[in-house]
């Protein structure tokens, strides 16, 4: 891998505010300048280490929070992601929030009220599989609110993203741009897999006939929410390794421009002896 691949990850699959996005013309199996999986699992390994000793210092300092939100068609890997990327890092640190269909309680509230609750505080990495943008997407497809409804939501989540950013959260927002012949061979393997049976329901399959659907709709998410303070990265999603190592990449990456440090010890303790 060349050093300038290493370097151009975040600008690679960033996408920018204002500009068009067409998701079937993105190639979704791509592998970037490495020229065998062994030289892509060694490198994800090595981000994984950096990964841990930035988030250790990330911790201590105490300055910032960071929020991760992962979204992708059904078998896209946000599980397999959260774990290949995140394993090795200090779990006190870290929180995991799976968003799934909304109590009676959440939704006598506005849209963003169980999503504002789960932010995490300063010092901590909070992982969102799925998120607010399902009000965009899962209810547009199914028809849940009228499009006047879910239409003006696209302005509201960019400006309670801008809150959390004013207010000391980093987000980083990763669609896992998944093919439709991949899903299809994930969605057989689990069937074909005893183990992995429970993974499988029949709404699968319903949902996988809505895929047009789908892609119209994060087409708009993405073209409309990804912002310079929040923005939406577009990772290939075929090859699961190099879906790990991207996104462990653009974390790296911007945990290092952030450069967290610990903090500066108290005074007098190198005086000090333990008897």
């Amino acid at each position: 891998m060349t050093k300038a691949h290493k370097t151009d990850v975040r600008s690679r699959y960033k996408v920018l505010p204002g500009t068009t996005v067409d998701l079937k013309r993105i190639d979704t199996s791509e592998t970037g300048a490495f020229k065998s999986p062994k030289e892509g699992k060694k490198a994800l390994k090595k981000r994984r280490k950096q990964l841990r000793d930035l988030q250790e210092r990330f911790y201590a300092w105490n300055q910032k929070a960071m929020l991760i939100v992962l979204q992708g068609m059904d078998t896209a890997g946000k599980d397999g992601t959260i774990k290949h990327v995140m394993s090795g890092v200090n779990p006190q640190g870290v929180t995991v929030t799976s968003f799934k269909q909304p109590s009676s309680e959440e939704l006598a509230h506005d849209y963003l009220w169980r999503i504002h609750k789960a932010v995490p505080k300063r010092s901590m990495i909070g992982i969102f599989n799925r998120s607010h943008y399902e009000d965009v997407l899962v209810v547009r497809v199914h028809n849940l609110v009228p499009p006047e409804v879910w239409e003006r939501r696209y302005e509201q989540i960019n400006a309670f993203e801008k809150i959390l950013v004013e207010n000391d959260v980093i987000i980083l927002k990763f669609f896992l741009h998944l093919s439709y012949d991949e899903q299809a061979r994930r969605l057989q393997a689990r069937l074909d897999n005893p183990e992995k049976r429970w993974k499988f329901s029949a709404n699968d399959l319903k949902e996988r006939a809505l895929w047009d659907d789908y892609i119209a709709a994060y087409t708009d998410a993405l073209q409309k929410c990804s912002t310079p303070y929040a923005p939406w990265y577009i990772v290939p999603a075929d090859v699961k390794w190099y879906r790990n190592y991207v996104v462990g990449q653009i974390i790296v990456e911007t945990l290092e421009e952030i450069n967290p440090q610990f903090p500066e010890p108290e005074r007098g303790l190198d005086a000090i002896k333990i008897v």
